[in-house]
């Protein structure tokens, strides 16, 4: 067996507290158990990159409940499953009978019967807190309109790889404080980094432990890591024309991060709109960590995985 197996056997010990856990939000959970997460999710990775089989899924079912279009978070979860050696089932939420007015609880009292684990990707939160409530398996949100926990696990593994550490270091979030934010705010506090977040007003993030500037220039200064996301999420189309207007200045470009400095990581959780909210000489630049986060939502999504199925 290869060391890196061993290592994982030893993370996966942790599956003792952690199976059947529901993850809604990252603030759920605490510090110790996501730094598992983290750890886990090193070491499945470069025993995928080694082709070494790491089966902690075998004889498993996954299902994946989608409401909202999605490239990343399908395909690394459908394919982490794959590798995981278990069997994922992609449902389209207006496919079931919840379009035809089943219920959630029930639809979660039967799904529960079915299924090993569940990744929901919808609109209201609070429906996917009813699924974790009725369902006697592990829900994970694979996205809400409130938060997106396993983007922040993403980010906060790309971050330790980039940078060397977590602890102190400095983001610099640009833009529209929306659902990325919030999971990138509970990353920053599971990890011990500072979090300060530029906005437009009409624009904040409704958190009090967020640090919120106006002028992103100011947020940028001594930053470690930009980071920022669409200014129109799905549902947000008609606001489309609006939301340009109103968030124009609020660009990582290359000026933004000439004051952040050669040494500042930028981020974006994809897909990304150039000459909005990024410049494409900055998402395809030499700063950009961006492709290596997208890749990071399969690692970590695998780890999370591995320790709440049983």
């Amino acid at each position: 067996m290869h060391i890196l197996s061993t290592v994982a056997a030893d993370l996966l010990a942790h599956r003792g507290r952690l199976a059947g856990r529901h993850l809604a939000r990252l603030a759920d959970w605490e510090r110790a158990d996501a730094e598992v997460v983290l750890d886990l999710a090193v070491v499945l990775k470069d025993l995928q990159a080694r082709r070494e089989p790491h089966p902690h899924l075998e004889g498993r079912t996954v299902g994946l409940l989608f409401a909202k279009p999605s490239t990343r978070t399908r395909v690394s979860f459908e394919v982490g499953v794959a590798q995981l050696g278990g069997t994922s089932l992609f449902m389209d939420a207006g496919t079931l009978q919840l379009d035809r007015g089943e219920t959630i609880r029930d639809t979660a009292y039967v799904l529960g019967r079915y299924l090993d684990g569940l990744v929901v990707r919808t609109f209201d939160h609070a429906d996917v807190e009813e699924l974790a409530r009725y369902a006697a398996i592990p829900v994970v949100n694979g996205l809400t309109d409130a938060t997106h926990p396993c983007q922040g696990l993403a980010d906060a593994l790309t971050i330790k790889e980039k940078l060397g550490r977590t602890a102190g270091v400095r983001v610099a979030y640009v833009g529209d404080g929306n659902n990325v934010l919030d999971g990138l705010a509970d990353a920053c506090t599971a990890f011990g980094m500072e979090l300060v977040a530029a906005s437009p007003p009409g624009y904040e993030l409704e958190r009090d432990d967020v640090e919120l500037m106006r002028d992103p220039r100011e947020a940028a200064e001594g930053a470690d890591v930009l980071y920022t996301d669409v200014w129109t999420s799905m549902g947000q189309e008609a606001e489309m024309a609006k939301r340009r207007r109103d968030l124009a200045g609020y660009t990582i470009d290359d000026d933004l991060v000439a004051v952040a400095g050669p040494d500042a990581l930028v981020l974006h959780c994809l897909p990304a709109h150039c000459g909005e909210e990024i410049a494409e000489s900055v998402l395809y630049g030499p700063q950009s960590g961006v492709w290596d986060q997208a890749e990071n939502r399969l690692h970590v999504q695998k780890a999370l995985l591995s320790l709440i199925v049983r």
